[in-house]
């Protein structure tokens, strides 16, 4: 069974976020680590991982995708916080 992931990933001071799908985090967190993931997280240095969530199903991911990127700032440092509570960086297995 495929997986997908939403992902977010922040800067060193945590002060800008970014949200993302994909169905290969860990290529997909290299690919920002790299420079090749977007411009968004290049311009800004998006390369720390502090959340995910893990989906069967493309069409869920792809609508929580658009629910986080219309909340507000402190709602998706909440929601990080309730499995990441210091916002460190996640590293994947």
């Amino acid at each position: 069974m495929k997986q997908y992931y939403i992902y977010i990933l922040t800067n060193r001071f945590r002060t800008t976020f970014y949200i993302g799908v994909t169905n290969n985090l860990n290529i997909r967190i290299s690919q920002h680590a790299d420079g090749r993931g977007s411009k968004f997280t290049s311009k800004y240095q998006l390369v720390d991982l502090v959340y995910y969530e893990i989906y069967n199903d493309i069409n869920s991911v792809i609508a929580r995708e658009k629910q986080l990127k219309n909340w507000r700032k402190d709602w998706k440092i909440n929601l990080i916080k309730t499995i990441n509570p210091k916002l460190e960086t996640l590293t994947i297995l």
